[in-house]
């Protein structure tokens, strides 16, 4: 089992509006993350904007191309780009880079 943890930066004026839309995220997102093989899938958020994503998953790159053939990601992607800062034209999924692990106490 891969763990995967990523950041981002939300904008510091989009922080409210982002928790809020994460309170209810669509059920179909959900269905999809879950059978495009994301598991124990949180989202951390900090004050200042600081995102860290984290996720286990049994291929990383598999379960994003997954969620790449999916209709639901393009559309939930589309909507979430304007909260980041610094995607450089990448949709946000795309713009995630997963950190390297340096210390794991199972």
């Amino acid at each position: 089992m891969e763990r995967v943890c990523f950041l981002l930066k939300v904008r510091q004026d989009r922080i409210e509006e982002y928790r809020e839309r994460h309170e209810n995220v669509w059920s179909e997102m959900r269905a999809a993350l879950s059978e495009a093989g994301w598991h124990n899938y949180s989202l951390f958020l900090r004050d200042d904007g600081l995102l860290v994503g984290y996720l286990e998953t049994d291929d990383f790159a598999a379960a994003r191309r997954a969620m790449d053939a999916t209709e639901v990601n393009a559309r939930w992607q589309a909507e979430m780009g304007e909260f980041f800062e610094a995607l450089d034209g990448a949709r946000p999924d795309e713009a995630m880079r997963p950190l390297t692990e340096v210390f794991h106490l199972p």
